[in-house]
């Protein structure tokens, strides 16, 4: 089974960047549609960006324009670049295959202070 593991969070200034990684155990992000969701405290897990597995991105309206998503398939990575931070995009964020998940991640804490 795939497992897949976050990093990259961390406490940052309203208006900072970060960078997040996803790592995989296996060779997934060719084949499949890959994406990033995220949980604030008390709220459901809602989808962030998504890649297809031809390179096509998409993004939450929330985060257009700020947020960049990426992928090193020859390195089993996928990233998720992120400026102009907000308070509001405090969460945990996780990575995971779409449509049919793998097992989550522990995912990343990001808290962005105002």
């Amino acid at each position: 089974q795939v497992q897949l593991v976050e990093s990259g969070g961390d406490l940052v200034q309203a208006g900072g960047s970060l960078r997040l990684s996803c790592a995989a155990s296996g060779n997934i992000f060719s084949s499949f549609a890959m994406a990033w969701y995220r949980q604030a405290p008390g709220k459901q897990r809602d989808l962030v960006a998504a890649i297809t597995s031809g390179g096509r991105s998409d993004y939450a309206d929330s985060v257009k324009g700020r947020f960049t998503i990426s992928r090193d398939i020859a390195n089993n990575a996928m990233y998720l670049q992120m400026n102009f931070l907000k308070p509001e995009d405090t969460a945990v964020y996780f990575c995971n295959r779409m449509p049919k998940f793998l097992p989550w991640g522990r995912g990343t804490q990001v808290t962005v202070s105002s």
